[in-house]
Protein backbone atom coordinates (compact mmCIF):
# COMPACT_ATOMS: atom_id res chain seq x y z
CA UNK A 1 0.00 0.00 0.00
CA UNK A 2 1.31 3.20 -0.99
CA UNK A 3 2.23 6.01 1.45
CA UNK A 4 1.25 8.51 -0.62
CA UNK A 5 -2.84 8.84 0.49
CA UNK A 6 -5.16 10.59 -0.89
CA UNK A 7 -4.61 13.16 2.46
CA UNK A 8 -1.19 13.82 1.73
CA UNK A 9 -1.93 14.75 -1.63
CA UNK A 10 -4.53 17.44 -0.68
CA UNK A 11 -2.24 18.25 2.54
CA UNK A 12 0.85 19.23 -0.01
CA UNK A 13 -1.66 21.16 -2.49
CA UNK A 14 -2.86 22.91 0.67
CA UNK A 15 0.78 24.03 1.05
CA UNK A 16 1.44 24.53 -2.75
CA UNK A 17 -1.83 27.12 -2.86
CA UNK A 18 -2.91 24.46 -5.58
CA UNK A 19 -6.25 23.53 -7.30
CA UNK A 20 -7.76 19.86 -7.75
CA UNK A 21 -6.95 19.69 -11.35
CA UNK A 22 -3.14 18.24 -10.89
CA UNK A 23 -4.44 15.28 -8.35
CA UNK A 24 -2.50 12.72 -10.57
CA UNK A 25 0.38 14.49 -11.87
CA UNK A 26 1.24 15.54 -7.61
CA UNK A 27 0.55 11.78 -7.02
CA UNK A 28 2.99 10.79 -9.08
CA UNK A 29 5.54 13.71 -7.77
CA UNK A 30 4.79 12.54 -4.38
CA UNK A 31 5.07 8.59 -4.81
CA UNK A 32 8.54 9.35 -6.41
CA UNK A 33 9.49 11.58 -3.79
CA UNK A 34 8.95 9.16 -1.54
CA UNK A 35 10.13 6.12 -3.46
CA UNK A 36 13.64 8.36 -3.79
CA UNK A 37 14.43 9.67 -0.07
CA UNK A 38 13.24 5.77 1.16
CA UNK A 39 16.16 4.70 -1.17
CA UNK A 40 18.45 7.44 0.40
CA UNK A 41 17.47 7.74 3.86
CA UNK A 42 16.31 4.73 4.80
CA UNK A 43 12.93 2.93 5.38
CA UNK A 44 10.70 6.10 7.41
CA UNK A 45 7.14 6.48 7.66
CA UNK A 46 5.38 10.06 6.85
CA UNK A 47 4.53 9.93 10.36
CA UNK A 48 7.76 11.05 10.84
CA UNK A 49 7.21 14.91 10.57
CA UNK A 50 11.27 15.42 9.14
CA UNK A 51 11.01 12.49 6.53
CA UNK A 52 7.24 14.03 5.40
CA UNK A 53 9.21 17.47 4.88
CA UNK A 54 11.56 16.15 3.16
CA UNK A 55 9.26 14.64 0.42
CA UNK A 56 7.38 17.53 0.55
CA UNK A 57 10.31 19.98 -0.08
CA UNK A 58 11.59 17.54 -3.01
CA UNK A 59 7.82 17.08 -4.06
CA UNK A 60 7.77 21.03 -4.34
CA UNK A 61 11.48 21.34 -6.14
CA UNK A 62 9.92 18.63 -9.08
CA UNK A 63 6.89 20.24 -10.19
CA UNK A 64 8.55 23.46 -10.58
CA UNK A 65 11.13 21.59 -12.56
CA UNK A 66 13.82 22.39 -10.07
CA UNK A 67 14.80 19.00 -8.75
CA UNK A 68 18.51 19.25 -9.34
CA UNK A 69 18.77 21.12 -6.80
CA UNK A 70 17.07 19.66 -3.87
CA UNK A 71 20.09 17.04 -3.01
CA UNK A 72 22.81 20.05 -2.72
CA UNK A 73 20.06 22.24 -0.34
CA UNK A 74 19.09 19.29 1.73
CA UNK A 75 22.18 17.80 1.97
CA UNK A 76 22.26 18.29 5.85
CA UNK A 77 18.53 16.84 6.18
CA UNK A 78 19.05 14.02 4.12
CA UNK A 79 22.52 13.05 6.12
CA UNK A 80 20.95 13.15 9.12
CA UNK A 81 18.00 11.55 8.59
CA UNK A 82 20.64 8.26 7.20
CA UNK A 83 22.83 8.99 9.60
CA UNK A 84 19.60 8.75 12.62
CA UNK A 85 18.89 5.67 10.76
CA UNK A 86 22.33 4.12 10.92
CA UNK A 87 22.58 4.40 14.05
CA UNK A 88 18.92 3.90 14.74
CA UNK A 89 18.22 6.85 16.76
CA UNK A 90 15.51 9.72 16.03
CA UNK A 91 15.04 13.43 16.45
CA UNK A 92 12.84 12.44 19.29
CA UNK A 93 16.03 9.86 21.16
CA UNK A 94 17.94 13.22 20.70
CA UNK A 95 15.48 15.40 22.63
CA UNK A 96 15.30 13.18 25.97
Amino acid sequence: MSQITPDIVEEFMLRMHLDDEEDGNLQRILEASYADLIRICGDYDLGDPVFKELVFERARYAYNDALEYFHTNFLTQINNLMMAKALGTSDDDEAE
